[in-house]
This record gives structure tokens, C-alpha cells and sequence, in this order.
């Protein structure tokens, strides 16, 4: 974990309720895909913690919904403003445990980590397939930059789209991609070799009743400190409660009490 001061480089809306900020700062805290960092705002008594959706050596971008006071502060913070930002927070994805075609499971707001994610494991020879859950259209968001990823890579067949991947999206109402959710498109890919999501606990469960492989799950939580302290973001496991702060928020599929 590292402490500094970072400055806001852009702050845009990609949807109606989903902003893209991307910060000014050091990065060389930030070792893997699925790390998050936490961010201090003037008049907010706690830190906010955002997952990291991309980064280089200079900028770190990041992907978030308003749901509330501190998120809807973040959206009208100006370029130009300066942070106090805890970043290398959590332990990311193991990508060691990928295999040659991962597939990649986010919902929502956990859909920001994935883009990372793909991008190393394309790096490292993978193939991987991705799925993007969102209720409507007017929800969707980061399809393009995914298929640029894979578009990079000559990993994008002709006429690919919504539905026939390899970035697949899953929409509630029909209107996009395949009615339904990220586990109707799950059960139409059986030849995975490994499974990574981000999202909501309703659909991590849902994924665990439809899942073939072994897999990682970075769960979303409510925290306090955001390194460890307080306890206030444990998730039972096999091996005692973890917090999902510092000992996540990734955690393995086998370990995971439900």
C-alpha cells in the first residue's frame, strides 16, 4: 500500500449514472489486475474504494457508478483537483491459474477490473472470452474498448458481435447481446479452462450453481478502513473469515463458504 497525492487528468460520463476518472499520479504501487484504491474526499468521514480499471506508468483509471454522497461528489470533481489516494490496495487476480482460455464474468460495476485483466492475459498468449452483464442498453459501457483489446490482438473473428463473442453481452430485457444474464451465456461456453468475475453477491451465486471450472471472485463490499483494520468486511471462508479489504477481494472459488 501507498499513500500520495494524485490529480485528476479527466472525469467523464459513460453513461447516465457511470463516470470514467483518470488520475495523475505514482503507480508502482499497483502489481495486479483486480487491485483497488481508496480515495479521501473533503467532508467525507470515510474513503472511498474504487477499483482499478486500467493503469500505465503515470495514470490510473478508474470506473464508477453514483450511488450515493461520496460518488456523486467524485462526479463533479474538476480536472485539475488534487487526491489523497491509497493505492496497491487488495491482492488482485492470480492469473498463473488462467489456463489458455479464461473466461471473464463482470456485472455491472464489477465489469472495470475485467478490462485489466484482459489485457494481461492477452499479453500472455491467452485466449480469453468475456461476458458483460447490464439490466438495458442504456447501462452498457466499455463494450467497444473490449473488442479493441481483442481487435489489437487478431483475436476478433469478422462479423463478431453481441452475442457470438468473444465479448459477449448478457441483457436483462433482451434488447442487447442475449436476454438474460452473464449465467445464459455461461451455459452456451463449456470449453472455458477457468473462470475470473467482479459483480454483485446475487450473481456470483448464480454462477456457482452453473460453473465447470475452478475460479476467482472479487467481491464487492462495503468497507471501513481499507487495509485490515476494522474487521468490517469479512467473508467466511474455509480457513476463517477473511477481509475482503486485505486478504481479497479476491478470493478462490474452493474456499469460499456460501
Amino acid at each position: 500500500m501507498k499513500q500520495g497525492l494524485y490529480k485528476i487528468v479527466s472525469n467523464e460520463a459513460l453513461t447516465s449514472s457511470v463516470y470514467r476518472m483518470v488520475l495523475e499520479g505514482d503507480t508502482s504501487a499497483i502489481t495486479a489486475p483486480g487491485q483497488f484504491v481508496n480515495l479521501k474526499l473533503d467532508g467525507m468521514f470515510l474513503r472511498r474504494p474504487i477499483s482499478v480499471c486500467d493503469y500505465s506508468d503515470t495514470t490510473i483509471t478508474l470506473i464508477y457508478k453514483t450511488v450515493g454522497m461520496g460518488t456523486e461528489a467524485m462526479s463533479e470533481l474538476p480536472v485539475g483537483t488534487v487526491l489523497d489516494v491509497l493505492t496497491g490496495l487488495g491482492n488482485g487476480y492470480n492469473t498463473a491459474k488462467s489456463g489458455d482460455r479464461p473466461l471473464l464474468i463482470g456485472g455491472g460495476v464489477g465489469v472495470p477490473p475485467m478490462y485489466r485483466l484482459c489485457k494481461e492475459l492477452i499479453a500472455e498468449g491467452k485466449h480469453p472470452r468475456v461476458i458483460l452483464g447490464f439490466n438495458t442498453p442504456e447501462e452498457i459501457f466499455y463494450y467497444e474498448e473490449f473488442r479493441a483489446l481483442f481487435a489489437e490482438a487478431g483475436l476478433l473473428a469478422e462479423g463478431a458481435d453481441a452475442a457470438t463473442g468473444p465479448v459477449h453481452i448478457a441483457t436483462a430485457d433482451g434488447s442487447v447481446g442475449v436476454k438474460g444474464f452473464v449465467t445464459d451465456v455461461m451455459k452456451d461456453i463449456s470449453d472455458y479452462t477457468y473462470f475470473f468475475t467482479c459483480g454483485p453477491c446475487p450473481m456470483f451465486k448464480a454462477i456457482e450453481r452453473v460453473a465447470v471450472t475452478s475460479g476467482q471472485y472479487s467481491f464487492e463490499e462495503r468497507m471501513g478502513c481499507g487495509f485490515g483494520a476494522c474487521m468490517g468486511c469479512s467473508c467466511k471462508t474455509k480457513y476463517g473469515n477473511k477481509r475482503i479489504c486485505k486478504d481479497g477481494p479476491v478470493l478462490e472459488r474452493e474456499e469460499i463458504i456460501w
